[in-house]
């Protein structure tokens, strides 16, 4: 990751937890955190020689996280689509953590959708936290890195941001969305020398594909090196596993008036 410049003086700190003292450019804060490929994330994270900071909305996942962890993780219980939370809780993590230089939102939901459902309820959840948080999230991080000239900005969307499939057209749609405006960002960002990279998962083995018929599974751990690997060579989009690219390639290329009749 980019060597962090010391940080703006109001995200410094006089004073930081011995254990979670480290050198710029271990300084990480993954939102959405408590399991799955987030609570993959920290546990690399820390194995890796970061502090972390981990947020979710199970306090006592959490917890078992960060016992695991070793002492190297800070948690807070958070919803991320308490949008007006954020500014505050992301400035006292900053203190926390003596700084920052990766922040990651894996935070998000995908319930299941009867075909035949058309539930605002449903969905305008689905956007809040999909999308609302990792704007609420990265905008504040963006502040942050770009002041210091330095960071990285990870977003996990997801395969299914490629086309709009019938399955679940608001989590396809909110991923979607996440694309958009991460490469925004990127593009914004960059003259700042702070980078922004879209993640892309396949099938990954989490509550959200149990169930589910799936082919090129890996587990959450494995496409936890992957995201961290692909973020410190800089890369802007790509998939996890990389073949992933193929399937994309293929739908993005199937003519509407023949997806439109496929089921998946």
């Amino acid at each position: 990751m980019p060597q962090a410049a010391t940080p703006t003086p109001s995200a410094q700190t006089p004073s930081v937890r011995p254990e979670l003292s480290v050198a710029p450019g271990r300084r990480a804060l993954v939102i959405g955190a408590s399991s799955g490929i987030g609570a993959a994330l920290v546990e690399e994270l820390a194995r890796r020689g970061y502090a972390v900071g981990a947020l979710a909305r199970r306090a006592s996942e959490l917890d078992a996280l960060a016992k695991k962890c070793g002492g190297r993780v800070v948690v807070r219980a958070h919803d991320v689509s308490r949008f007006a939370e954020v500014p505050a809780l992301f400035e006292a993590l900053v203190r926390e953590l003596g700084g920052l230089d990766l922040v990651i939102f894996a935070a998000g939901i995908m319930p299941e959708v009867e075909r035949h459902e058309y539930d605002s309820e449903k969905d305008l959840k689905m956007l809040a936290i999909n999308f609302g948080g990792c704007v609420a999230w990265c905008n504040e991080a963006a502040k942050y890195l770009r002041a210091q000239r330095s960071g990285t900005i990870v977003g996990i969307s997801s395969i299914a941001g490629e086309r709009g499939r019938k399955g679940n057209p608001m989590y396809g749609a909110t991923k979607a969305a996440m694309n958009h405006y991460l490469e925004a960002l990127r593009n914004r960002l960059a003259e700042a020398s702070v980078h922004v990279c879209t993640i892309k998962p396949g099938f990954i083995d989490t509550v959200m594909t149990r169930g589910k018929k799936t082919f090129w599974l890996i587990g959450a751990d494995a496409a936890a090196r992957q995201i961290l690997d692909k973020a410190a060579k800089r890369k802007n989009e790509t998939f996890v596993p990389t073949r992933w690219w193929t399937v994309a390639f293929v739908v993005r290329t199937i003519p509407s008036a023949i997806f439109r009749h496929m089921n998946f």
